[in-house]
């Protein structure tokens, strides 16, 4: 009933009114013009044309094929749909701002040269991994730098916590979502009372995100303590694609000394202080060294952007050199731009599947992917590759959740082991395989991490967080049900059909 009422009363809900108000304007005012004029056979040719161009664009292609279909159907207004909201447009203000504030940051990551000769006098096929995220988008390869692996809420908060009360020079916290409840407000205490400290507190949460969990403007409120504070990507009541692009980064950043990343945001449910969905299943990493740099240089490029004021900033007051921790292997950790051309996220996933030679296990909560992923998990387990994916039983939106059991029947035929986590629902995002190699971040995999959203990850090799991911993997699932093939074939006719759809329209969601 709390979640309900928060839900009636957010600005969500009277977005949502207002942009659902427009589209039916715009649908009855385009339907009027075609019946007075009689110009319905312009607008069908007009469908044909911009089809033609779909099919023709560099982009995938369950998604072009769910835009032609939109538009064959209801050429009258799907056409103006997609120039409106399709073909993953990032408004210019935010595609051109995040492009040069990624762009001014370059010059504060510099290759340490004593891991670049660890990683290239090692394994040659572990160093092709590494030199993607390198040259793909400028970040450096890390040797002294310390990992810890928190396999749940309840692990990650109390550490967090204990981090932050560290603080001497400046915390940087860029989330999701935030909620008011115990965790939140257990944190906002600690930075209230380093901000009387003297030590600089930077807060960045996705408008988004926080739409149903914080009253409105409460970055004033935040500011108004002292607490340097911007809402990323403003909701407002207007029938553009801007809320579609969300900062879904998570990433907490101490003196440049100590990070934090992983599936965790600031709410209750995550640290299962309250029950949503049953257990909150989750994960997180913390991370000390020379590897921080990185996590602060991300969150710097987003400040520098919502900041709008360059010159205002010093960067070298932020980017101190990091002590020498006595790290073992290797840790990059990397961020995912809608704006950049190149999605990262996803292609640090291909490659860890394509990588994989004895297993590889994945934590995902939407299991909601495109064929070039669904192909190279397939080929995986054909090679011989031991594929084990984990999924939620318990879900957070019954929709997305039907559209995730929509995909285990090909999966599950390939040889492909799924289990659902029956104790609740499972958001953690981990690759990890071959006790050697893993991932963990904030990207799902589904269309929206891979392809709209802002994300991170840190990819991580022979470090003993990775044989810990391993067994979190391994006791989760000892906990969940295996899905079998009867059980996918089982499924009521309604279903089937309804999953179908939603299968189909999966990337316009």
């Amino acid at each position: 009933m709390q979640r309900l009422k928060k839900i009636l009363t957010s600005r969500l809900l009277g977005i949502g009114i207002l942009v659902v108000a427009q589209v039916l304007f715009l649908f009855l005012l385009i339907y009027q013009a075609s019946l007075y004029y009689q110009i319905y056979p312009i607008f069908y040719v007009f469908g044909i044309v911009l089809v033609i161009y779909i099919i023709n664009r560099q982009e995938d292609p369950s998604y072009k094929i769910a835009w032609c279909i939109v538009i064959l159907i209801v050429p009258l207004f799907g056409g103006f749909l997609y120039l409106l909201c399709g073909g993953r447009k990032v408004p210019k203000k935010l595609h051109n701002g995040t492009t040069q504030a990624s762009a001014r940051m370059q010059h504060l990551l510099e290759q340490d040269a004593e891991a670049l000769k660890r990683m290239d006098e090692g394994d040659p096929t572990i160093a092709k991994l590494f030199h993607y995220g390198m040259k793909s988008a400028g970040f450096p390869v890390y040797s002294h730098t310390e990992s810890k692996y928190f396999s749940s809420g309840e692990e990650y908060f109390p550490v967090l916590a204990e981090e932050l009360k560290k603080a001497e020079k400046f915390i940087f916290i860029e989330m999701f979502i935030i909620d008011e409840g115990y965790m939140w407000n257990t944190i906002l205490e600690i930075l209230q009372q380093k901000v009387k400290e003297g030590v600089e507190v930077k807060l960045i949460y996705d408008d988004f995100g926080c739409a149903v969990t914080l009253p409105n403007h409460y970055d004033r409120k935040l500011n108004a303590m002292g607490i340097e504070t911007y809402r990323f990507n403003h909701m407002r009541p207007a029938l553009v694609v801007q809320m579609n692009n969300r900062d879904h980064r998570k990433i907490v950043v101490i003196d440049n000394k100590v990070g934090f990343t992983g599936g965790l945001n600031f709410a209750d449910e995550y640290i299962n202080r309250i029950v949503r969905f049953g257990y909150w299943k989750d994960s997180g990493i913390m991370i000390k060294g020379d590897a921080v740099r990185s996590l602060s240089v991300m969150f710097l490029g987003m400040y520098s952007y919502l900041k709008n004021d360059e010159d205002s900033i010093d960067y070298s007051r932020y980017c101190l050199d990091c002590a020498k921790e006595k790290g073992e292997g290797l840790v990059q950790p990397y961020s995912d731009t809608p704006t950049d051309g190149e999605d990262i996220g996803l292609s640090m996933h291909l490659n860890m599947v394509n990588h994989a030679r004895r297993y590889l296990y994945i934590d995902t909560p939407y299991l909601i992917i495109n064929a070039d992923m669904q192909r190279a998990l397939m080929l995986a387990v054909k090679n011989g590759v031991d594929v084990r994916i984990c999924t939620p039983h318990i879900p957070d939106k019954p929709i997305v959740f039907q559209i995730t059991r929509s995909n285990y029947l090909p999966l599950i035929k390939a040889g492909i082991r799924i289990y659902e986590y029956t104790p609740g629902f499972n958001h953690a995002k981990n690759f990890v395989s071959d006790d050697e190699l893993a991932i963990v971040g904030t990207v799902n995999t589904d269309y929206r991490s891979y392809y709209l959203h802002f994300e991170d990850g840190i990819l991580l090799y022979d470090v003993p967080a990775v044989k810990k991911m391993k067994e979190d993997f391994l006791q989760s699932i000892a906990k969940g049900k295996e899905v079998t093939l009867d059980d996918c074939l089982n499924v009521n006719v309604f279903v089937r059909i309804l999953r179908a759809i939603l299968n189909l329209m999966t990337p316009l969601v």
